[in-house]
């Protein structure tokens, strides 16, 4: 059968194809094993802890657990088909799983943006009227908040079914690490071109609006901090704050990295693609729940308890 001829009708299965020019691809699987294994158990930590604790039932620690269900998702919706196939070698995944994984991978990463802008509102109301915070920002209210950012999260996303399902397939190979919009776009038979023209006006809508509305945030937190008299007042504000710039910089970092490379002219090879996306994927994912857990006192004092009553082994 000739290339030209190879239609949706008979192309039921991917293969992976982004890891073909890996050197050492033993390496690299244990190293995303172990990375993907430690967002697991210190997110799923994270979670523990907070229910547990009737203390820490409170609207930020909320948007931290939202936070962590969405760090496991973005990591789940990737890492174990990267795994695969470098430990396993298993490179196919079948044509529903795959845009399955599109569709889950593709939300995760939306709902991380939603995610980290709405914690950058809690610190705004939490700094800027901390006497009605409490009124403002209920645990109800913090509920409902995040479920209307998972519903808008999904049907911004209806785009990608809706323009992928019909498309016919020319290539069961993908050159990408796993199932995303430009990889089965790409291994259809239309030009790519008009697609990515849509998701890239609508993914740079997302992005910089949410960066601008976490701009808007602390831009008022700063002027709320000047106009504090207060040198331990401003320092509490810092520290609150501090946590969470930090997970704002490990997830925009690479994504403005390669949105500046691109606009200036640098050509990036697909394996530099490939590690910015792994870096932005993970990275996040695995410091995320480290920063909360080293900063919440009472996370950190039931990690320790717990850490003391283990006894040596010999």
């Amino acid at each position: 059968m000739s290339f030209q001829n190879i239609t949706r009708g008979n192309i039921n299965e991917f293969i992976i194809g982004g890891f073909d020019t890996v050197q050492r691809p033993l390496a690299v699987g244990v190293v995303l094993l172990i990375m993907y294994v430690l967002v697991m158990i210190v997110n799923f930590a994270n979670i523990y802890f907070i229910i547990l604790d009737k203390r820490l039932h409170q609207p930020m620690y909320l948007f931290i657990c939202n936070l962590a269900v969405v760090d496991m998702l973005y990591s789940t919706s990737s890492c174990p088909t990267m795994i695969g196939v470098l430990l396993v070698g298993c490179k196919t995944i079948s044509y529903v799983p795959c845009i399955v994984q599109m569709f889950v991978f593709h939300l995760s990463n939306i709902m991380e943006m939603f995610a980290i802008a709405v914690m950058a509102f809690d610190r705004f109301i939490a700094i800027g009227s901390p006497l009605q915070y409490q009124s403002i920002l209920t645990n109800v209210r913090c509920v409902l908040i995040t479920m209307l950012l998972w519903m808008v999260a999904c049907v911004v996303l209806i785009i990608l079914p809706v323009t992928v399902l019909p498309l016919p397939l020319c290539q069961s190979t993908l050159k990408y690490l796993f199932c995303d919009y430009s990889a089965v776009v790409r291994a259809s038979c239309v030009d790519p071109n008009p697609y990515f023209n849509t998701t890239s006006i609508i993914s740079l809508f997302l992005i910089f609006g949410t960066f601008g509305f976490i701009c808007f945030s602390y831009l008022k937190i700063i002027i709320v901090v000047v106009k504090m008299s207060s040198m331990s007042d401003k320092k509490k504000v810092f520290q609150t704050c501090f946590s969470h710039l930090i997970v704002i910089v490990c997830y925009y970092a690479p994504t403005f990295v390669l949105i500046v490379l691109t606009r200036i002219g640098v050509v990036l090879t697909l394996e530099e693609r490939h590690g910015l996306m792994v870096g932005s994927i993970l990275g996040p994912s695995l410091v995320n729940p480290f920063i909360y857990c080293l900063k919440t006192k009472e996370i950190r004092n039931k990690i320790l308890r717990i850490l003391s009553k283990v006894e040596p082994a010999f």
